[in-house]
């Protein structure tokens, strides 16, 4: 059974920074991926790592956003930094592309002015 649990949300000022963790169970190492739903928003892809850890971010999300993984703890991260009120979302990780079935719940990350 695949398990994917988000954490490392939370309230940040704008300008500040943080680090999500997704540890994944069932699933070996598959090619991985950070989403994000923003309020009233369609849920949209952030950044992902491959099985080699080649990794790709979003465009408008170059810079700020790196994607990492650790192979032994089958745990992908997500840092970001220089946050700003539109990263406020609920984030998510899974596999690349993703699995329908496997959403987990996220983890809040809300931007304060």
């Amino acid at each position: 059974q695949v398990q994917l649990v988000e954490s490392g949300g939370g309230l940040v000022q704008a300008g500040g920074s943080m680090r999500l963790s997704c540890t994944a169970s069932g699933i070996g190492n598959p090619a991985m991926a950070w989403y994000r739903q923003a309020p009233g928003k369609q849920r949209e892809f952030v950044a992902r790592i491959s099985v080699t850890g080649v990794t790709s971010v979003q465009n408008d999300l170059r810079g700020r956003f790196t994607v990492a993984r650790d192979y032994d703890k089958n745990t992908v991260y997500l840092q970001i930094r220089n946050l700003q009120q539109e990263d406020t979302a609920v984030y998510y990780c899974n596999t690349y592309p993703p699995r329908t079935n496997s959403w987990g719940q996220g983890t809040q990350v809300t931007v304060s002015s």
